[in-house]
């Protein structure tokens, strides 16, 4: 099982099968990527897709975030979420770059409650530029 994380705290993540990139159809709806794959090679599917997973292998590796932020620059408007090693300090960062959540495991969410998430919530006022203007 797994947590949605989102600025409204958690929800229980839905069970479902998502094909990854190499797997996906004409006709899917959603897709796993993985830190290493080119999302350009989504462009064409952009407009019916509802959902992306982009994996983050270890929290120490941001390539996710790149992937992320080029998804959304090439328009991608349908739900965006970070999944795997990710932790409540990589909040504020995965919002600022696209995401609209974390799919995070129940263990993780049992070492990092709520509330270490939640404080994150507000994303937009936890970054250097806010507290430089402050």
């Amino acid at each position: 099982m797994s947590v949605i994380v989102t600025d409204a705290g958690f929800a229980p993540a839905p069970e479902r099968l998502i094909p990854v990139l190499a797997d996906l159809t004409d006709a899917g709806t959603a897709v796993d990527l993985s830190n290493t794959d080119d999302p350009e090679l989504l462009r064409p599917h952009l407009d019916r897709l509802s959902l992306v997973r982009v994996n983050f292998p270890a929290f120490s590796d941001g390539r996710a975030f790149t992937v992320a932020r080029r998804l959304r620059m090439m328009g991608y408007q349908g739900q965006l979420l970070a999944i795997g090693h990710v932790i409540a300090d990589q909040y504020a960062m995965c919002r600022r770059v696209g995401f609209d959540g974390v799919e995070i495991s129940d263990d993780l969410a049992a070492r990092q409650p709520e509330e270490q998430w939640k404080f994150r919530a507000d994303w937009k006022a936890h970054d250097y530029q806010s507290r430089l203007r402050a």
